[in-house]
């Protein structure tokens, strides 16, 4: 009930935020749009002037006109534009005017006659965005300016400026020419040509550049291509859109974090996680990780707490030389997202409805035909299904399909946009809320972001200011485990049992006066420590409680046309509070023993600072030569702390009563950690073009890493240097050939440098309440983990209408960080080295078609990527720093699940799975059987057995879009070949006799094994399924291929709502149908972002199919 009361409340509160919101808004932009209806006959301009200020409030501010009173005018104007209107009355009396907020100021244009005047404008293409580098010249003369990173301009014009006009010019447009008039601002539109037009994309620090001078791979999403198929995580909207983009969902549902690689893994011990930035600034994404074999807990991350309809455009970096510009945090390629801002004109709204509902995508096959037991007996277990067939009379008809319940996600949005030439305002507000497929999970956020853009100084100051908060809650989010996952008993529950007498979880007991879990001693399954798995949803609860703002400042001046100076400022603060109370009767294994309940309260307060100042130049000189340059410096600032208790309520205590001061004096926990880190940072970007068909591009940073303390080596730089080619820019290469680009760049980049590694640390042990003796030997000498990059690629475009584009490249990681686990003195616990390489190579292509014949367009894409991972080298000749000996390691086992191993060997992969654990074989290579029909395990062989690598060998993608009139279609098939994944849940639910495969083989009479000979499934699988099984047995190929969005919309006829307003209604879904998976799970789903833990499944939650309708409204 608490959190229905919460829900109501927040919901008004979020109701009456948009109506405030909502009533300014449209208050101010009535003004801003005003229309005039005049009728007058041989008027004065003041009576003329008096009736547009009744009707629209706009003070007129006359600076030096005469005689208003006894100039005349006839005029009769119905609903016209105020603008159109003052052209009309004042331009046959030389009268010139500017409309600054609500005042119009009005003087004599006769003093400009003899004198140059300086206009400004902006210049944008047909869909709003700004043309950079656009030519703006005062026609018949060689005056003339190019416009900066905003579209914009300034230009003094020579008298008498009246009687000029502007040309202006961009390579793919038609020439615009403007007469000046009266005019001193100008808003210009350019069209597209029947040449070839050129776009702008966003690159590293938000620098805008043209598309054809950009000597590495760039790929660009639209906002409507992450908000069409919603997600709470918009990064998983990406998936399949982006060639060498990995994307793995977490299986934490709703919100749960992603795992985003680009161009493959690069680091042994580091996240090789993509760099996230916010108009151009980093941010670093608290959270992630989860939970993968005991604890359960999953996780969400800060970049999934943004709202997607903020976001303008997201620009892929998938190269090292792209975002060369973030030094020591480019080796993984960054994420670029753009952030909607105001737009000049007339109010813009728009409000959106989202509902979706939830159901389990890939789910292993179950058995529910063989009942409780063991030996096709019901006695001998209460847990094991290996008991005897069911008569249809006695069959239960359970499925653990009984247990997950259909989850729902309702997104509501509303934007609105607008202001005038030299202010624009934005305002959003979003809410998600689900529930999911388990019972009592959900997940609630609300973003509400506020963004103001002015001009000051004649449009050469610009301010803009944006602050976003965000309110996140989630309850039982769960990713894989076994401690207080549902899915272990739903998925494992014997058979032959009544699960819907279970269903009813708790009883009351009159001894201890509490409600008690319900279930048999008997299903608790050993180590598996099973509940109720109602109890575990409803008595074993896990809630986050999460606030965040961010608060971002950027200030811009035009010094000269080409000289510009910047500087931004953002904080990016949020604190947490997590608890998990496991109430009195839970299983004492979680519970520390404790039998009146278990409390855990954990606050974690994460802060990111960032500031930098750019000069920017860009300037042509003449008609061939061109020059971008940007110098900056930066400082980045990040800090988190977290402070817990845990612990079981004490004897005496009152149960379930959760709080800090009620837990047992001897096995509570008090934790508290916390890091710091600062880098700070100078950098520089110089393009240098020539008849803007050949564009050399170098990039340098330095940054001063506080990681760096005690190390003699205070910085590092980061260097990038690339060339473009486009000959279709010179040369006319016919229709067929419309553009060709040939590019290649070369860079070092690298890694964040891990912590504390250059002085000693010594952490607490909270379990037995002391300091450890031990600590890591000290890195004397630290150097960054580098990555060096080759890219070589051409981008083409055929017929105007098929686009290519390929990219190969080669990177190298050197300077690895890592445990080696090689010996050490007895005054350190583990010592780490600066040496290992992995390789990575690869290619990506894509190929598109876009056409429309009337009314009809169909545009498609095909995406292709591969990447080879390899390890070049781990340890080889490196001196041992602590006894100077020369040492080589050619294995490290790094981590694993059961008897599966993660272990790198030079010419493998950081993905290799492997086991020293196999079934034993006689002298002729059979499975040795005994005299009772038994097979045996050995867990100790020397040699290891290779499995396979988790990570795919090909991901490809196809998307198709059909437009007519107003109706669309969307679809969106990809592929992934290649790869093992491995599951301890198949292995378990054989173990315990659930799987369809053992009651298969039940049916079948037994397994046979060595070609020829039968032995009893339950001796099979309990040999082959215990301890999370035999990894070989339980390993599949990762290879997929699914129908991963779909989207069915109509637009309603605006003339059906008198041109005032657009609706469109959508039916959506995503992970409608896998059309090929052999796995029992979703191979593309992770437990965890962090490292070694992709292609492992142990009871993970399954990945989820979303169908659902969104309808919108644009006024």
């Amino acid at each position: 009930m608490e959190k229905t009361g919460f829900a109501q409340k927040n919901g008004r509160l979020f109701r009456l935020a948009l109506l405030v919101c909502l009533s300014c808004v449209l208050f101010t932009a009535k003004a801003q749009t005003a229309r005039i209806t005049l009728n007058l006959q041989n008027a004065t301009l003041e009576q003329a002037m008096d009736k547009i200020k009744a009707q629209t409030r706009y003070l007129f501010i006359n600076r030096d006109v005469e005689d208003l009173e006894s100039r005349k005018v006839s005029i009769n104007v119905s609903n016209e534009l105020i603008t159109k209107v003052l052209d009309q009355l004042f331009s046959p009396f030389d009268i010139g005017y500017d409309i600054d907020g609500r005042s119009i100021f009005i003087y004599k244009q006769q003093a400009a006659e003899t004198q140059p005047v300086t206009v400004t404008g902006r210049v944008t293409d047909a869909n709003g965005q700004p043309v950079i580098g656009a030519s703006v010249i005062v026609r018949g003369t060689t005056l003339g300016v190019s416009t900066d990173t905003e579209g914009r301009f300034t230009l003094e014009v020579p008298a008498p400026a009246a009687s000029q006009a502007l040309e202006v010019s961009y390579l793919g447009y038609e020439t615009a020419t403007i007469p000046v008039g009266s005019r001193t601002s100008f808003a210009v539109t350019l069209q597209e040509s029947s040449s070839e037009i050129e776009s702008v994309v966003v690159t590293a620090l938000g620098i805008k550049r043209e598309e054809k001078a950009l000597s590495y791979n760039v790929q660009q999403v639209g906002a409507e291509d992450i908000t069409t198929v919603k997600d709470a995580n918009f990064m998983n909207s990406l998936a399949g859109k982006v060639a060498g983009v990995t994307i793995n969902a977490s299986s934490s549902g709703v919100g749960g974090a992603t795992k985003v690689v680009l161009r493959g893994n690069k680091s042994i011990s580091q996240s090789s996680n993509a760099l996230y930035v916010i108009d151009g600034i980093p941010m670093y994404n608290f959270g992630g990780g989860g939970g993968t074999e005991f604890d359960s807990k999953g996780a969400t991350e800060s970049i999934a707490d943004l709202n997607p309809e903020d976001i303008e455009s997201i620009s892929v970096l998938t190269g090292a030389a792209a975002a060369a510009l973030y030094g020591s945090n480019a080796a993984n390629g960054a994420v670029m997202i753009t952030t909607k801002k105001g737009q000049a004109g007339a109010l813009k709204v728009t409000l959106s409805s989202n509902t979706e509902f939830l159901n389990p995508f890939v789910l292993p096959e179950f058995q529910n035909r063989y009942g409780t037991g063991l030996n096709g007996s019901s006695s001998g277990s209460a847990v094991y299904s290996w008991g005897a067939k069911l008569t249809p009379a006695a069959q239960t008809g359970y499925t653990p399909n009984d247990f997950f319940e259909t989850g729902h996600v309702y997104t509501n949005a509303f934007t609105l946009s607008g202001g005038t030439d030299r202010n624009q305002t934005y305002f959003s507000a979003a809410a998600v809320n689900s529930d999911g497929i388990i019972p009592n999970n959900t997940y609630d956020r609300y973003n509400f972001t506020f963004r103001n853009t002015s001009y000051f100084l004649k449009d050469k100051l610009r301010l803009d200011a944006s602050a976003s908060y965000i309110y996140q809650q989630d309850q039982n989010m769960t990713n894989q485990g076994v401690y207080s996952n549902p899915l272990v008993p739903a998925y494992l529950f014997p058979r032959g049992t009544d699960f819907d007498a279970y269903r009813i979880f708790e009883r009351y007991n009159p001894a201890s006066k509490l409600m008690e879990q319900f279930w048999s001693s008997g299903l608790e399954g050993g180590d598996l420590r099973m509940q109720n798995p109602y109890w575990i949803a409803y008595r074993n609860l896990r809630n986050t409680d999460k606030k965040r703002y961010l608060l971002s400042f950027s200030a811009s001046y035009d010094i000269l046309p080409w000289l510009n100076v910047a500087g931004r400022v953002r904080i990016d603060n949020a604190n947490s509070l997590y608890t998990q109370k496991l109430y009195a009767s839970s299983n004492t294994t979680i519970t520390d023993g404790g039998k009146n309940g278990h409390y855990t309260e954990q606050r974690e307060y994460d802060t990111q600072t960032y500031a930098d100042v750019m000069v920017n130049i860009n300037k042509t000189f003449g008609d061939d030569w061109s020059l971008q340059a940007n110098v900056g410096a930066s400082i980045n600032n990040v800090k988190t702390d977290l402070l817990s208790y845990r612990g079981p309520i004490q004897e005496n205590g009152l149960p379930n009563v959760f709080n800090v001061f009620d837990l047992d004096d001897s096995k509570k926990r008090a934790e508290k950690s916390g890091w710091q880190e600062q880098t700070q940072s100078i950098f520089a970007s110089v393009e240098v073009g020539w008849k803007q068909m050949l564009y050399l591009t170098v990039t340098g940073r330095n940054d001063w890493a506080s990681q760096l303390a005690e190390s003699p080596e205070s910085s590092f730089f980061y260097p990038s240097v690339g060339l473009s080619w486009v000959p279709t820019s010179l040369w006319d290469m016919g229709r067929a050939l419309t553009y060709l680009k040939i590019r290649g760049s070369i860079a070092s980049v690298g890694m964040p440098f891990p912590r504390h590694l250059t002085i000693p640390t010594y952490e607490y042990d909270a379990t037995n309440k002391v300091w450890t003796a031990k600590t890591h030997y000290p890195i004397g000498d630290l150097y960054p983990e580098r990555t060096r990059t080759y890219e070589l690629g051409l981008d083409a475009r055929l017929w105007r209408h098929i686009s290519l584009s390929a990219s190969w490249y080669w990177a190298d990681t050197y300077n690895q960080t890592f445990d080696p686990q090689i010996s050490v003195s007895s005054g350190y616990s583990t010592i780490y080295l600066q040496t290992g390489h992995v390789r990575n190579t690869g290619v990506e292509l894509s190929a598109g078609y876009d056409n429309t014949w009337r009314d009809f367009r169909w545009a498609t894409n095909f995406t292709f990527s591969w990447n080879k991972n390899e390890i070049v080298e781990l340890v080889h000749n490196y001196r041992h720093p602590e006894t100077g000996e020369i040492i080589s390691k050619d294995r490290l086992e790094i981590k694993g699940l059961g008897k599966a191993k993660y272990i790198l060997k030079p010419g493998g992969t950081l993905g290799d799975l492997y086991t020293n654990s196999d079934l034993v074989y006689n002298r002729e290579g059979f499975i040795e059987v005994d005299k009772s029909g038994n097979v045996a395990v050995k867990d100790d062989y020397m040699e290891d057995i290779y499995l396979g690598s988790v990570f795919p060998k090909y991901n490809l993608a196809w998307r198709n879009d059909f437009s007519w009139k107003g109706l669309n279609l969307g679809l969106l098939f990809t592929a992934r070949i290649g790869g093992i994944c491995y599951s301890a849940t198949q292995a378990n639910m054989d173990l315990y006799g659930v799987s369809e495969a053992s009651a298969a083989a039940r049916d079948a009479g037994g397994v046979i094994i060595n070609g020829r000979q039968t032995i009893d499934a339950q001796k099979w699988y309990q040999a082959i399924g215990a301890q999370s099984g035999l990894p070989q047995y339980y390993t599949y190929s990762a290879t997929n291929f699914r129908l991963q969005e779909l989207s069915l919309g109509y637009t309603l006829p605006a003339k059906w709502f008198r041109d005032k307003m657009r609706m469109t209604v959508s039916f959506v879904g995503r992970n409608l149908w896998m059309i090929y998976c052999k796995a029992p799970f979703d191979p593309e789903a992770v437990a965890s972002t962090g490292l070694n833990y992709q292609g492992i499944d142990y009871f993970m939650m399954p990945s989820l199919r979303s169908l659902g309708f969104n309808v919108k409204f644009q006024f």
